[in-house]
């Protein structure tokens, strides 16, 4: 089963489990520390929006909601920016926290350097950052890419996407407006070359036959003057010879 596939599967799950829960406080707590800390998934804007959730808004258990808005668009660095007033996150959530902390990173930029992934991943060594590239990003299938030891850097070749940020949306409506004009156009462009080149065909075959039939008019004419040009052998003619011969 693909990465996205599985991911979709355990979106639906959550989603159902969620919207089940509609007076449940604090098993919608657990349901989002469950969420958070699943080894396979990295989108949460979905279980986000179920109504049900709403429902945590000025209870106890109203910081479990801020930790799912975390992880649906935040990072390690926003985290530790505000971990005053989040809860302590387990073991689990912090690397799932630092694995789309990466992913971030990547939208921004394909060539990310070790300093700066140490900085914002809080990781001490190269060894350590290399090792949790390898085996909790790359192993896990969110992004492809090449380490680069001598240049310091990580160089990305794919990056699993992430939730789009509510501000975001206007943004990305525009792009993809922008994307089916010009492909409209472009499309426009190919059918009127498809166009030309018919056309262009068209005329090709005609100047072929064109040129076909003058050479066969050509060899028509040249037959008939042959035969015209060509001496004919009458019986006095041969008699005469015949006589010559004698003499």
């Amino acid at each position: 089963m693909d990465m996205e596939r599985r991911q979709s599967e355990i979106i639906d799950d959550f989603v159902k489990r969620a919207a089940a829960l509609y007076d449940a406080a604090p098993n919608l707590a657990g349901l989002i520390l469950e969420a958070t800390a699943h080894p396979f998934l990295f989108a949460f804007s979905e279980i986000l929006s179920v109504p049900s959730l709403a429902r945590l808004k000025g209870t106890q258990y109203s910081s479990s909601l801020d930790v799912l808005r975390l992880f649906a668009y935040g990072t390690w660095s926003d985290y530790k920016r505000n971990a005053g007033c989040l809860p302590v996150l387990l073991p689990d959530q912090v690397r799932k926290l630092k694995q789309l902390s990466v992913l971030t990173l990547a939208e921004i930029e394909k060539v990310l350097s070790y300093d700066h992934l140490m900085e914002e991943l809080d990781v001490s060594n190269v060894r350590e950052l290399e090792d949790f590239l390898i085996n909790e990003c790359m192993y896990v299938g969110i992004v492809r890419g090449k380490l680069d030891q001598s240049r310091r850097c990580f160089e990305v070749q794919f990056a699993a996407g992430r939730d789009l940020r509510p501000e975001q949306l206007d943004n990305m409506i525009q792009t993809l407006n922008n994307w089916s004009g010009t492909s409209d156009n472009l499309l426009h462009m190919i059918q009127e070359k498809i166009k030309w080149a018919d056309t262009m065909s068209e005329a090709n075959k005609m100047h072929r036959k064109e040129i076909v039939d003058k050479v066969e008019e050509v060899k028509k004419s040249l037959k008939k003057l042959n035969t015209l040009s060509r001496p004919t052998c009458t019986y006095k003619a041969t008699e005469r010879s015949f006589l010559n011969l004698e003499e």
